[in-house]
């Protein structure tokens, strides 16, 4: 017997619900329309969205990487753009009933004083009729992210932007001033549908000429087997140090479903494989030392640790035993919620740590002086960089995509830090 997951279930409920609240604003907002028009939009309307209820309970009961990737993809970016414009827009609707219950109240208790004649009766229709101006409105409102996002799936998801700054860290050793990194983070090669945009993006990178490139997590959505393709292209980046790396939450293959448990690991095991097929150093809870002329900084690089509810593996207590800290210490670490969650309270020789994770959530608003996004009511760190005292930490939103294939606002980044002794 089939069964489906209690949250998928309530999910479903309240997607319906939404639905069947949003459906009431273009039923008002077709009411003039000819029968054949209102009967096209009904019938639009409620296919697309038992489209979407099927295809929620169809991943209940087929494993959802093995679907068709451009089906899978697409598919997925209609639910994700429906279902955030019809949020946007019910709160609208649920205004006007508001309105429109306090209106009706109103007509009550007038009604206990005196009956009303025809012309009272027409007019109190009238009254609690559906508010033209605040429907429109909502609609009007409800658009912006539909139509934003199918921009930001069109021209965004490889619109990559090259973020730069120097970073002043006075105990710097002399030879590694001006020591250049590039962080990368969040590839997704389970996204890509094609070769040729992340073959640009190791073009941008390697015209950055790094002396180190970091990479925070990631690599895949699913399993080992999405990373095949692209690493003769991956291994093209090019470092004086080389490229390390860690795994991201999705590295650990915990979002599908596995035969046993021995599968799983497998699958953690190849995945570690390709990060060497690559050329790339996986820091699998341990540390390394970067020298030049005789000075070094120290690397040291996590397993996923998470502070917002994502299973943790990794131990920076493991990743620094023994460890002789230099003079700058640098942390990968996934989740950005492991800085402020262990990092800055235990371990204050961690001068700078990279983390990735949140992707800005693909979706915001940056501006000279101003950003936001909604993730940033769940992660107090999610975009850019951040300093507590004499502790830094950098959140890089992204080079991939996951769930939704595009970008609005929060674009896919290379990072580029420059270390610098002293301000020039």
């Amino acid at each position: 017997m089939l069964y489906i997951n209690a949250h998928v279930v309530i999910f479903l409920i309240i997607l319906l619900l939404i639905d069947l609240y949003a459906f009431q604003a273009f039923r008002f907002a077709s009411r003039g329309y000819s029968q054949i028009a209102i009967r096209w939009i009904k019938t639009i309307y409620w296919f697309i969205s038992c489209f979407c209820f099927a295809l929620i309970v169809f991943t209940q009961f087929s494993d959802w990487h093995t679907w068709n990737i451009y089906f899978r993809t697409y598919s997925l970016a209609l639910l994700i753009i429906l279902i955030t414009s019809k949020i946007v827009l019910v709160p609208f609707v649920l205004v006007d009933d508001i309105v429109r219950l306090f209106r009706w109240l109103l007509i009550k208790i007038s009604s206990w004083f005196k009956r009303p004649g025809p012309k009272e009766n027409v007019q109190q229709a009238k009254t609690l009729s559906r508010s033209d101006f605040i429907i429109k409105t909502g609609l009007l409102i409800g658009s912006i992210p539909f139509f934003s996002m199918i921009y930001g799936m069109a021209f965004n998801p490889y619109n990559y932007k090259i973020r730069k700054l120097r970073l002043i860290l006075p105990d710097l050793p002399g030879s590694f001033d001006g020591f250049r990194i590039v962080q990368v983070s969040d590839i997704h090669t389970g996204s890509f549908l094609s070769t040729e945009p992340l073959a640009r993006a190791v073009k941008i990178i390697n015209q950055q000429k790094p002396d180190v490139v970091f990479f925070t997590g990631d690599l895949v959505n699913y399993r080992h087997e999405e990373a095949l393709n692209y690493i003769d292209i991956l291994k093209e980046i090019s470092a004086l140090h080389g490229v390390f790396s860690i795994f991201g939450n999705h590295d650990y293959g915990d979002y599908t479903k596995w035969k046993n448990i021995e599968a799983k690991e497998n699958d953690i095991n190849e995945l570690r494989k390709i990060h060497g097929r690559m050329g790339w150093n996986l820091l699998w809870d341990e540390h390394h030392y970067i020298e030049q002329n005789g000075e070094k900084i120290t690397v040291i690089g996590v397993q996923n640790i998470s502070g917002h509810g994502f299973t943790s593996y990794g131990s920076i207590e493991r990743a620094t035993k023994n460890i002789n800290y230099s003079p700058v210490n640098i942390l990968l670490s996934h989740d950005p919620s492991h800085w402020r969650k262990e990092v800055i309270n235990k371990y204050p020789n961690i001068n700078l740590t990279l983390s990735g994770h949140t992707h800005g959530m693909q979706f915001g608003v940056e501006m000279p002086g101003f950003k936001w996004s909604p993730i940033q009511y769940i992660y107090k760190e999610w975009a850019g960089m951040y300093q507590e005292k004499n502790q830094y930490l950098y959140v890089n939103r992204g080079l991939g995509f996951i769930g939704y294939p595009g970008r609005v606002g929060i674009l896919p980044e290379i990072t580029v830090i420059e270390l610098k002794k002293k301000e020039m």
